[in-house]
């Protein structure tokens, strides 16, 4: 079983290029949690996979959210393992599923990192496309390396990108849910509502045919804003010149 959160796609590919190798059942965490699904049963021996990106340092609050209300059905002896897709470092990601499976009686048998287009916006600059498409090529050749891993069921820390606590720690708080306050719609918004759909925190709802933030704090996950066909969600004044993203291997 492979549970993935992604909000660009980033994420979505690789467990999607998991579960075509391995056959085992691809879960997103954002419909689970939408739908309150948290028990799941193992077959005997099966793999249990989570695929997330790195969000200030750490896990994105709803995957540790997600993880907190998981109840796995285990068979036996379940070999456990975590791909980590980041764009410069990965923080503490992996301490902190270790540390969250740990709880649920599990432990981390294999740790895994994938460099791939770093989606933060705010901070960093997309618009130059071919760059992203060498980024987005390059961690291919990673990736593989990472399934034969992963079906070899090969275990050991395998992440170089990781920072020390006491560096990452003090940016956990920025992982708490952000402000929607900063969020503008332009006026070449086609109304077709794909943000609202997609928002993983139901933030978004759709009146007069314009989305509307109707919560104060989200994810900041930046997905509508990638999503959106004619690029018409920004966040602030700098996400403009910046560019968007999504997976070319996905459909989200």
């Amino acid at each position: 079983m492979i549970f993935y959160f992604s909000a660009t796609g980033n994420s979505q590919y690789i467990a999607q290029r998991l579960a075509e190798v391995t056959g085992e059942t691809l879960v997103s965490i954002t419909e689970c949690l939408k739908n309150h699904k948290y028990t799941w049963e193992l077959l005997p021996g099966e793999r249990v996979g989570f695929v997330t990106p790195v969000y200030f340092f750490g896990l994105p609050s709803i995957v540790s959210e997600f993880i907190r209300n998981l109840d796995l059905c285990v068979r036996g002896q379940h070999f456990v393992y975590h791909v980590v897709t980041f764009g410069t470092i990965t923080g503490q990601s992996h301490y902190m599923m270790e540390k969250a499976l740990r709880k649920k009686g599990l432990n981390l048998d294999g740790r895994y990192i994938v460099k791939m287009v770093d989606t933060y916006t705010l901070m960093f600059d997309l618009s130059d496309e071919e760059k992203c498409e060498k980024v987005t090529k390059d961690a291919e050749v990673c990736i593989d390396r990472v399934i034969e891993k992963v079906v070899n069921r090969v275990r050991g820390d395998f992440d170089n990108r990781k920072i020390p606590h006491w560096l990452a720690f003090p940016y956990t708080y920025c992982n708490r849910k952000k402000s929607t306050a900063p969020f503008v719609v332009l006026g070449r918004c086609i109304r077709c509502g794909a943000c609202a759909k997609k928002c993983p925190m139901g933030a978004i709802e759709m009146r007069d045919n314009r989305p509307i933030w109707i919560k104060e704090q989200c994810l900041q996950c930046l997905g509508c804003l990638h999503r959106c066909p004619v690029f018409a969600i920004q966040y602030g004044k700098k996400t403009i010149k910046h560019g968007q993203f999504v997976h070319p291997g996905v459909k989200m």
